[in-house]
């Protein structure tokens, strides 16, 4: 299979590339601004913004399967517009499309989602990753749209970086009690986005863990693995803040498994499992 994955230096983006190159497939890969370490992998400088540079690049490069896992947080151009941009051109060439979304589409108001729910974003990022599956679903009904959750794995995590960081003192914050989401370790969603991508299914899947667990819990876990002292960790409620954003969203991810070889670890096991 031959693959191009846009947004192949980031942190999930690192280990797709790797897992792909690994599984013997012809790898492409997209940077921005700094281009990944990965052998044996065709590297593109690539901005999202440039619809004629996505258009080249498709045509160029001739995948089979585009897995987009670029974001800019809240940059409307980038997260929203992008994927879009994306979507239209591998559905122009008929080729597959998979996009890497996430739970901070839904506001928490209904705490578990599965596939079917509609996004009820409450932040500019939520409201722009929910922008983009509007138009991939629009515009490319054979796609597939993978939303998941905190992304786990060593310090090249935002979240475990956060912990190491709270720990040891050089960074100011708290890590919250009342914040849950379901955590997934990287190495787990790259093999399911591969899986997804080599298969024939279409439509909104949720790739998430199988634990739901406050980010106090979290970094407990990451905190207790990594030999930090956790007793060290900041802790305190979201809703005592003005921080924007949905407290309590749990990915349902079980329709999804049941058609993966990959599982979907929780966060209990597969941070207890590294120690």
């Amino acid at each position: 299979m031959k693959v191009l994955i846009t947004g192949g230096s980031g942190f999930l983006g690192t280990e797709l590339v790797r897992q792909a190159v690994a599984a013997g497939h012809e790898t492409i890969a997209t940077f921005t601004t700094r281009q990944g370490h990965v052998p044996d992998v065709t590297w593109h400088a690539l901005d999202l913004r440039d619809h004629e540079r996505v258009e080249a690049l498709v045509d160029d490069a001739g995948p089979c399967v585009v897995i987009n896992t670029s974001s800019a947080h809240a940059d409307w151009a980038v997260t929203a517009e992008g994927p879009a941009r994306l979507a239209i051109a591998t559905a122009r060439r008929g080729r597959r499309f998979v996009h890497v979304s996430s739970d901070s589409v839904f506001s928490g108001a209904q705490v578990t989602y599965g596939e079917g729910n509609l996004p009820d974003p409450v932040t500019p990022y939520g409201a722009a990753k929910a922008a983009a599956e509007t138009v991939i679903r629009l515009v490319h009904p054979d796609a597939v749209i993978a939303r998941t959750s905190l992304i786990i794995g060593d310090r090249c995590s935002e979240h475990v970086r956060l912990v190491h960081d709270l720990a040891s003192g050089v960074r100011d914050g708290m890590l919250f009690t009342d914040d849950i989401r379901c955590p997934v370790h990287v190495a787990d969603l790259a093999a399911a986005l591969l899986e997804l991508a080599s298969g024939d299914t279409h439509g909104v899947h949720h790739l998430a863990g199988a634990d739901a667990v406050s980010r106090y819990e979290l970094g407990v876990l990451v905190a207790k693995r990594d030999g930090l002292d956790a007793s060290q960790l900041p802790s305190g409620r979201r809703a005592d803040t003005a921080l924007p954003g949905a407290l309590d969203v749990r990915l349902d991810s079980r329709a999804t498994q049941k058609g993966l070889h990959t599982t979907l670890r929780g966060a209990r096991q597969f941070l207890t499992a590294q120690r």
